[in-house]
């Protein structure tokens, strides 16, 4: 076994020491990719400075200039290797974030499972069966009562339509009696006509001949008044 394996057994192996909270794995990988960076930062600025001291060498002095590319070759190999260390850490840091994550939603599922199983103790399926065909009975109940105060009520006004009916036509005679008697008609003379008399050819009575006279004294008085009034009229004109 490696000492690397090691020293992860022998650091794991240990009871007494808690696993440490995601929070504290996230910083300590935060500090890492930090000292890394800076890390990298440095061995680039070597990487340059070698470079330049290499080129300023030249074939004039081939070994200062051999010396300078080797030790640039070795910062760019802990340059390489300090990419894929941030790397890897960079995705460990992303996986833990995420299982933080996931461990933080399952562990708030879990509560809400509990309360919501707390909740349902007291609930009792048979109860709520009940509870609901007393609601709707209930509301059975204030619709029946509802249409009850809507309908009409009579008061007592339940009569007969036909004894109504015959009530009111015989006002209606009574009112068209009224207004016949109300008309007035012309006074019909009190005395009788007088009888006319038998008329027997070659005879006639006293009373006849009275009565001839009279109405030819009429006829001659009425003459007289409209020659007055013919008189009148010429006179008016």
């Amino acid at each position: 076994m490696s000492k690397l394996g090691k020293f992860f057994k022998g650091g794991g192996s240990s009871k007494s020491r808690a696993a440490p909270s995601p929070q504290e794995a996230l910083a300590r990988l935060r500090e890492t990719e930090e000292m890394l960076s800076k890390k990298q930062e440095y061995l680039e600025n070597r990487i340059q400075r070698e470079l330049t001291l290499a080129k300023k060498h030249g074939t004039q002095n081939k070994r200062a200039a051999l010396q300078a590319l080797k030790r640039k070759k070795r910062f760019e190999k802990q340059l390489t290797q300090i990419d894929g260390t941030l790397s890897t850490i960079e995705f460990q840091r992303e996986a833990l974030e995420n299982s933080h994550t996931n461990t933080e939603v399952l562990r708030n599922m879990g509560f809400a499972a509990k309360a919501m199983k707390a909740v349902h103790e007291n609930m009792d399926l048979n109860k709520i069966d009940d509870l609901m065909q007393e609601i709707t009975e209930q509301q059975d109940i204030a619709q029946e009562i509802s249409e009850a105060f809507s309908q009409r009520v009579g008061f007592g006004d339940d009569f007969d339509e036909d004894e109504l009916m015959a009530e009111l036509e015989e006002l209606e005679q009574e009112e068209l009696n009224k207004k016949m008697t109300n008309i007035r008609l012309p006074n019909v003379p009190s005395s009788s006509l007088p009888a006319q008399p038998e008329r027997r050819p070659g005879r006639m009575s006293a009373t006849s001949s009275t009565a001839h006279r009279s109405r030819a004294a009429s006829s001659r008085r009425a003459e007289d008044e409209d020659d007055d009034i013919k008189q009148l009229a010429a006179w008016a004109t």
